[in-house]
């Protein structure tokens, strides 16, 4: 929609002018150097280290990005403003994909596009107001800044915390390259289309499984993480509690061993399957033609366990069997294409009465399903469609039977280790990290490959990315750049290659918070600047980061403290999920989709283009470039102000739930950021007066809201409801709205109150507020250096209370009496208040709850 604001449901015209007052408080916030922090400050004042997560530099910023930045910065400022030194800096995950597209796309280079972006989105952020320390800001494809990262990967591969070793991966045989999961699209490659293969390829690998446990067991020491974050980690991590169970192959003295969780249902068991790379399938596959052609189809497929899961379980009979330990009867041996070589040992046996898949999967086969778990004891249920894979009593089974899953599962265990066939385990879902990529724009693995001495050490560093590279061949340009990867080896001298696979970029977004408290050092960290800032206290993003940037961010810090970087094992001391911000969805009659811009919405609720065509309007979702219902916020800020900008995203929801952009609303925010000034403008023309001894009345209870006011602002903020600020400040401002008073107690009381409203709000709207202070305190200095107002308490206890007055325990009116009056005074104020009601009716009881509820009974 593209109306302009509405202007004329105010009394007065705005006098506002944001458009001038916004860039002037930047520039004066800046000379002023209000946000600058220093690496290690001198003095004694608490440091709070404040952090959203840093954004790609895609060339626009959109909603999310106002409503993740303005969180962020209010807490900021509110944190400064209670005298703490703040650290609040700005950087950009700058290295990935979408540059290195661009550039093929375009005939550039991903640098030139990507600095490109980040000058406009610096631009645009900076019209924000946000109180951000700009000296600090770095883009992780800054040589200065991937350098160090490249000497902390080498510091790793010391440690032991790095290993190189063959992986299955998405393979484009097109783009030769490896593929994301999330690149292959129904088999084939998202960009040529290919069908993919799953290949074996050497990888290097960072051992987070070694901190495992660590990772899990800290999750407890996180009480300022969202529970539902936390609970993801948990789930992801995958801590498991089963057994390994060794199958004797029929015939043969090889086995076959598995990982199971369910080893009380071994008397269930139907099949074994084993993965399509499993050293079976693979000795299999040598001399079967068929079962070669099965492992192929299931190359096609993708690595992961949400591709595998979705995927139409498929199996192959390989006409092997393996024996039960238990009860020494043979079962078939299937290759299957569900499971996982990277999970457990690449082998399950199937128990189809216990899990949906191995039910699914015998069903199409036509496999046994024997019954061993039952809801209740004794009794032998029938398995339809759906498998009972909860607890409950063993059937069937021999020595376990009549026993609860969870003795069952001990039982079982035991006997296994007694007869030689298995042991406890515990395992993880959690795997090593590959964060090798077959990309151009990314840093550098610091690695040189010699025949002689192997994968050695780069001695020079960084080592930068050429920028003589050329995009007209598939696959990465540094495979083929014609100098780059010819070097010597720094060993010994002979001719070697470098290393031309480049770092995931969750690398990159894994220590930039360490690196922001020395952004210059000519180390990775500086260890004071780290042991002053870290952990960061406020860290605020998406949801959608919950498992792999945190977990990695997590891992990474545990293994800089042990390579001496940093002093701490957690990065975030707290963290704060934002919601998103939705829009409705606009279609013309041909099912296009539509900008906001390109659609004019009528009273009667209808909308349709400029040209008068009918327009569906869909559902309130996401904001998607695909779906064009975006908004821009740099028109927003042209047409409403930064301010009224930020006002409306922090104001009708609590930030962790979804905010709808409307018109409405930024018009609504809009009008209070103009009615905050005429305020400031009005109470400063009326006259000054001298502090009275005394206030009484009016004044009163204007001087217990403001300070009242105080308490719950600072309360809203600490505690991130910020929507609860924003209904104060609307409340406070409410009560200053009218004529101008001739009490002098009451004038001096609105002065303090418009006053006390503009600091309480400065985190939230902080170039009006300036204006509202240099209008009423002219030459008196910045809001953004003052101090938190202080209540005062003689303010903020309540001297009056209203109580219900009720007959027959319905409310017939209130009354305001002093707070703990006594009941005989009270009573007879409610008698008189209630006196309507009370006639013609006998009170036979009084129900008095003090300084709350006057109940009558009565009766005619």
């Amino acid at each position: 929609m593209t109306e302009t604001p509405d202007r004329t449901q105010e009394s007065n015209a705005p006098k506002y002018d944001f458009a001038a007052a916004e860039p002037a408080w930047q520039a004066a916030w800046e000379q002023a150097g209000c946000f600058t922090a220093l690496d290690v400050p001198a003095g004694d004042k608490p440091k709070y280290y404040v952090l959203e997560m840093f954004p790609y530099p895609s060339g626009k910023i959109h909603m999310g990005h106002v409503r993740n930045y303005t969180l962020g910065d209010v807490v900021a400022r509110y944190k400064r403003a209670r005298g703490f030194d703040v650290l609040h800096p700005m950087g950009w995950d700058a290295f990935g994909l979408p540059a290195e597209n661009a550039a093929r796309q375009r005939k550039t280079d991903p640098a030139s596009w990507t600095y490109a972006n980040i000058a406009n989105m610096r631009g645009e952020l900076k019209r924000m107001g946000l109180s951000l320390d700009w000296s600090r800001e770095f883009a992780t494809c800054d040589p200065e800044y991937y350098g160090q990262q490249q000497q902390i990967f080498l510091d790793f591969w010391k440690a032991g915390l790095v290993e190189r070793k063959q992986s299955a991966v998405n393979w484009d045989p097109v783009d030769n390259t490896v593929l994301a999961n999330e690149q292959v699209i129904d088999g084939r490659g998202w960009l040529s289309g290919a069908l993919v293969e799953r290949k074996i390829l050497s990888q290097w690998f960072l051992k987070i499984t070694d901190y495992a446990p660590e990772l899990l067991a800290g999750l407890n020491d996180l009480p300022r993480w969202p529970e539902r974050v936390k609970l993801m980690q948990e789930n992801w991590i995958g801590r498991s509690e089963g057994a390994e169970v060794t199958f004797k192959l029929a015939g043969s003295d090889d086995g076959i061993t598995v990982y199971t969780t369910r080893p009380d249902t071994l008397f269930g068991m139907s099949f074994l399957a084993i993965a399509p790379e499993h050293p079976v399938a693979k000795s299999l596959a040598e001399r079967n033609a068929e079962a070669a052609a099965f492992i192929a189809e299931c190359a096609s497929q993708g690595t992961s366990e949400a591709a595998i899961e979705t995927a139409e379980k498929k199996g192959f009979d390989t006409g092997l069997f393996v024996v039960n330990p238990f009860n020494g009867e043979k079962f078939p041996v299937w290759i299957a294409n569900f499971v996982l070589m990277e999970y457990g040992t690449g082998a399950i046996f199937g128990c189809p009465c216990g899990d949906q898949r191995d039910l699914d999967f015998a069903r199409k086969y036509n496999l046994p399903v024997p019954v061993v778990v039952s809801p209740k004891a004794g009794e032998v249920p029938e398995i339809g469609n759906k498998a009972l894979d909860g607890d409950g009593f063993i059937v069937n089974s021999g020595f376990l039977d009549g026993m609860s899953t969870k003795e069952a599962k001990a039982a079982a265990i035991a006997k296994l280790e007694e007869i030689g066939a298995g042991k406890s385990v515990v395992n993880w879902r959690l795997r090593d990290w590959g964060i090798s990529r077959q990309r151009y724009w990314g840093c550098p693995i610091p690695v040189i490959h010699c025949e002689v001495c192997g994968p050695v050490a780069e001695t020079n560093l960084p080592l930068v990315l050429p920028k003589d590279v050329t995009f007209d061949k598939p696959g990465n340009p540094l495979d083929h750049h014609p100098t780059w990867k010819h070097v010597n080896c720094p060993q010994c001298g002979k001719a070697a290659t470098r290393e031309t696979d480049t770092f995931d970029t969750f690398i990159d977004s894994s220590w930039y918070f360490a690196r922001f408290t020395a952004p210059h050092a000519k180390t990775p960290t500086n260890l004071s600047a780290v042991k002053h800032w870290l952990p960061v206290d406020q860290y605020v993003g998406g949801i959608e980061h919950a498992i792999l940037h945190l977990l990695y961010a997590r891992f990474f810090t545990r293994a800089m403290q042990k390579t001496g970087h940093v002093s701490v094992a957690e990065p975030f001391a707290g963290l704060f999920t934002q919601g998103m911000v939705t829009h409705e969805s606009y279609k013309d009659a041909d099912g296009n989709w539509l900008y906001p811009e390109e659609v004019t919405k009528h009273a009667d609720g209808t909308a349709t283009t400029a040209d008068g065509r009918p327009v569906t309007v869909g559902r309130i979702e996401k904001m998607s470039k695909s779906k064009r219902n975006t908004v821009d916020p740099g028109v927003i800020i042209e047409r409403f102000g930064a301010d009224a900008a930020r006002w409306f995203v922090l104001s009708d929801n609590p930030p962790e739930r979804d905010v709808e952009w409307t018109e409405t609303g930024a018009q609504g925010a809009f009008r209070f950021v103009q009615r905050l000034y005429r305020l400031a403008e009005t109470i400063a023309a009326e006259p000054k007066v001298a502090k009275p001894e005394t206030f009484s009345g009016e004044a009163k209870k204007l001087r217990q809201l403001t300070h009242r006011s105080i308490l719950t602002v600072t309360e809203a903020l600490e505690t991130f409801a910020f929507n609860v600020a924003v209904a104060r400040g609307y409340e406070l401002a409410g009560a200053l709205v009218g004529e101008s008073p001739t009490d002098p107690a009451l004038l001096w009381a609105r002065r303090e109150a418009i006053g006390i409203l503009a600091r309480l709000l400065a985190p939230m709207i902080p170039h009006v507020a300036e204006a509202v202070n240099a209008v009423l305190n002219p030459g008196a200095g910045l809001v953004a250096e003052q101090t938190w107002p202080e209540a005062d308490p003689a303010l903020t206890v309540k001297d009056e209370v209203t109580i219900a007055v009720q007959l027959n325990g319905k409310l017939k009116a209130t009354i305001t009496v002093p707070v703990g009056g006594s009941q005989e005074a009270n009573v007879a104020i409610a008698k008189a208040a209630a006196a309507g009601a009370l006639k013609g009716q006998t009170i036979v009881k009084e129900i008095y709850v003090a300084d709350r509820i006057i109940n009558f009974v009565v009766k005619p």
